[in-house]
Order: C-alpha cells, then sequence, then structure tokens
C-alpha cells in the first residue's frame, strides 16, 4: 500500500506507547454538502459515532447514510471521504492502531483475531445501526480517554476487547465483500499513482489518455477501472478534488470567486459555480455567506 502515498494520512498519536485517540466531539455547525474529510486511507481502525444529525460516507465505492446513534467502522487501508447532510451533525472520531491489542506471546486471541485484522484478513461491516451495546463501549472509551484517570490504559484496553469481540461475533463482512476488498486493494494500488498525479495537478487540464498511460492501462480499461474504484467518472472526480480545495480558500475573503475558480482549475465561472452548487447545494457565495 505505499504505492497510495498521496491520499495517505499521516497519523501521529498523543502517546505512542498507548496508540489511541479520540477527536473532540464535533458540535460546530455544519452546512449541508460540506466536506468532513476527502479521500484518504490510513493503516489504523477508525470509528465515527453519529450523536446527531447526518452525513453520507465512502468507504471504497460503497456510499453510505448514517444518522443519530450509528457508528461507522472504517477498516484499515479502506479510501474514505466523508460529507455532512445536516446543520446540527456532531459526531466522534476515534482512531487505534490495533498494535495496541498485540499479545507479547502468540496466544489464541492474536492468532484467531489480532493478526487476522492487522493483516485485513477480518474486515467489518461499514454501517452499524442502533447497537446499544456497541455503543456503551464505544462511549465508555471516550470517557476514559477525556478524563485520564488513574488507570485509564487498563480500561480502555478492556473496553477495546469487548468492542472487537462484538464486532467479530455480529459485523464480520462475508467472504464475498472480503474478497472484493482484496481485489480493490489490488486495484488500488494500480492506480495509486493516478491519485498522486491528480492531486498535485487538479488545477491542470487531466485527460483521460495521460491519466490512462500513468496506469498503464488503455483508455477503455482505465475509464471503467477508475469508476469502478471511485464510483465516479474521472471528470466527476477532478470536480470534486477541485470544490474540496475551493471550500478553503472560500473561507477566506482574500479572493473573490472568479480568482478561486481560476485557481482550483476551473476556465470558466460559471461552470466553477454549477459545478460548486450540484456538489454542495449552494453557490459558492452562500457557501462563503454561511461561514460567518
Amino acid at each position: 500500500m505505499d504505492k497510495i502515498s498521496a491520499l495517505r494520512e499521516p497519523m501521529p498519536m498523543p502517546n505512542p506507547s498507548f496508540p489511541i485517540k479520540v477527536h473532540p466531539l464535533h458540535t460546530h455547525k455544519t452546512v449541508v454538502g460540506q466536506t468532513l474529510f476527502p479521500h484518504h486511507w490510513h493503516e489504523h481502525l477508525e470509528f465515527l459515532y453519529f450523536v446527531s444529525g447526518s452525513a453520507i460516507v465512502e468507504c471504497g465505492s460503497n456510499r453510505t447514510a448514517f444518522h443519530q446513534g450509528d457508528l461507522c467502522v472504517v477498516n484499515s487501508n479502506e479510501l474514505h471521504y466523508g460529507i455532512g447532510t445536516s446543520e446540527d451533525l456532531s459526531y466522534y472520531t476515534m482512531i487505534v492502531d490495533i498494535a495496541l491489542l498485540h499479545s507479547h506471546a502468540v496466544d489464541a486471541v492474536e492468532t484467531k483475531f489480532i493478526t487476522p485484522i492487522t493483516r485485513n484478513r477480518i474486515l467489518f461491516q461499514n454501517r452499524i445501526a442502533g447497537d446499544e451495546e456497541i455503543t456503551r463501549y464505544l462511549l465508555a472509551i471516550v470517557r476514559e480517554l477525556e478524563q485520564q484517570e488513574l488507570g485509564y490504559e487498563l480500561s480502555v484496553k478492556s473496553h477495546l476487547y469487548g468492542l472487537l469481540a462484538l464486532l467479530v461475533r455480529k459485523y464480520v463482512a462475508t467472504l464475498t465483500e472480503l474478497d472484493d476488498y482484496r481485489h480493490r486493494l489490488r486495484e488500488l494500488e494500480r492506480l495509486a499513482p493516478v491519485f498522486s498525479y491528480i492531486d498535485e495537478h487538479y488545477r491542470d487540464k487531466l485527460t483521460v489518455q495521460r491519466l490512462a498511460d500513468i496506469a498503464g492501462l488503455s483508455r477503455f480499461h482505465f475509464s471503467r477501472l477508475f469508476k469502478q474504484m471511485t464510483d465516479k467518472s474521472l471528470v466527476e472526480f477532478v470536480n470534486l478534488i477541485r470544490v474540496n480545495k475551493a471550500e478553503s480558500l472560500l473561507r477566506n475573503k482574500t479572493m473573490n470567486i472568479s480568482e478561486i475558480a481560476h485557481a482550483t482549475g476551473f476556465s470558466d465561472i460559471y461552470y466553477f459555480s454549477r459545478t460548486f452548487k450540484k456538489l454542495k447545494n449552494m453557490s459558492p457565495t452562500e457557501w462563503r455567506n454561511s461561514q460567518y
């Protein structure tokens, strides 16, 4: 997976000797259509617990709606992307390096569960809805990490084992899904140089032929594979990247709309505005005004 470096997110931990962290509860107002996080992947397990509101998260090519009380499980090395679909969205993000649970001795826990999870031989379903027991374990971990009372490390590991036990019992992906996931990882490796090139050259004119050459594929096979991996055509994917880049520029008022359109690769301000509104359900000007 080293080849997909352009989309790999570094994941520093507050305490490297205890590699688990929780981002504070996301509670600030979310504009409908706002990018929560761009396409990226990392080697850690990620859990998104939705306290209120709604969002859409893409894991691989699976686009799933999440609502209050739902849990999103992002498997190791799984390409994911999220957008908010309500203004009252709030959620916790917990990121875990499963190495935290490695055994010093080769025991049944290590061989049957921890190592297979680490190596993606065990995958979990992405959406878990309304499981109160799962929720209790996850929120207990959140509280322990926030309060950090004496012995919190013991409690966190205990709850994490309990959480994984429930996931293994109730939410392991099917063999068909596992085979499909492994196939997708191989194909993502093939497209890795393309993702890297798009990320670096999104302002430029990007042609199917140029990117197909980078991947070493014919135009036909490249277009079909790209659609399978991203659930988007090349034009749709590049426009999404450009619009996501435009979001941050719109949050400050140092550039006007025309300058932002040009800076993010749109030669036509009207096409930029139409594309932005299609993806974000509001115009660039409305988006800018909603931030204040």
